[in-house]
């Protein structure tokens, strides 16, 4: 059985999005997270703003501090972006932000681009957004394969999306794209939510689970461990059990961390001190 450690353990800007990115970065130095995942959104890496020399200036800055980006994650969750939109321009619009994206990650040295599978109308039959995502994806994936990146898609909760939201679903559209450089991730929130855990995703994905985003919730919630309801220590014994090495981004979207994004950390470390191993 491979032990959870805490070099997995990976930090994410997006709590630290009222400070400056280089704060975000000196304070993943002083809290011995080597790994991080960055988030892509203004003011910090807003891939529609930023010059290529801009991208490599950012670079540079990660590199000085002995950092990896594990991951690329742009912002998506929110309008204007949509793999499964009906009308065929913000469609292509999103297509085209996430091939940016895809030269950003490969900027930036993230062998993982994270993406999310957009929404569908609820009133209409739900096989057509479906249809959409995946279309969307194929091309995506062509892409990611030339770049030699992997796309890691990411199941939403029910409010979020309708098209991929538990194991099932994620496992179904990764057959149907086919594509070995499009493979699944999880966010434990959505995993919570839908009533399933690890054992679900890793008895049904095995290897195909690439990237995980590990935080507290009540279910719902971005929440620093111990501010939740979610089941660490179980969740820790599964993630060992089923051999995961990937990274565990603390993803706080929760406002309430914004303010004094250090104190989340410190808080989150000292939960986690407990249960991982050196």
């Amino acid at each position: 059985m491979s032990k959870i450690t805490r070099d997995q353990i990976t930090g994410m800007n997006f709590h630290y999005k009222h400070y400056p990115l280089e704060y975000f970065l000196d304070a993943m130095v002083q809290y011995e997270c080597k790994k991080i995942e960055l988030w892509g959104a203004s003011p910090h890496f807003y891939v529609d703003e930023l010059t290529l020399s801009e991208m490599r200036k950012i670079k540079r800055e990660i590199d000085r501090r002995d950092l990896s980006v594990v991951c690329f994650t742009p912002e998506q969750c929110v309008y204007p972006i949509n793999l499964a939109a009906k009308e065929e321009r913000i469609r292509e619009r999103s297509i085209q932000y996430f091939l940016k994206s895809a030269e950003a990650a490969k900027e930036l040295g993230a062998p993982l681009l994270l993406v999310t599978p957009g929404w569908g109308y609820e009133n209409e039959d739900s096989q057509e957004a479906w249809k959409r995502t995946r279309d969307s994806l194929e091309k995506l994936a062509d892409v990611a394969a030339r770049l030699e990146l992997t796309l890691a898609l990411e199941p939403l909760t029910r409010v979020e999306s309708n098209i991929i939201c538990d194991a099932k679903s994620l496992k179904k559209m990764l057959e149907e794209v086919n594509s070995p450089s499009l493979k699944g991730m999880i966010d434990t929130i959505p995993m919570a939510l839908a009533n399933e855990d690890f054992n679900d995703y890793f008895n049904l994905l095995k290897d195909e689970i690439v990237h995980i985003h590990f935080i507290d919730g009540k279910p719902e919630g971005h929440l620093v461990w111990g501010d939740g309801v979610l089941p660490l220590q179980t969740y820790v014994d599964q993630l060992s059990q089923h051999g995961y090495q990937g990274a565990l981004t603390l993803e706080y979207t929760s406002y309430q961390y914004v303010q004094d994004p250090d104190q989340a950390m410190e808080r989150t470390l000292d939960v986690l001190s407990g249960v991982l191993s050196d």
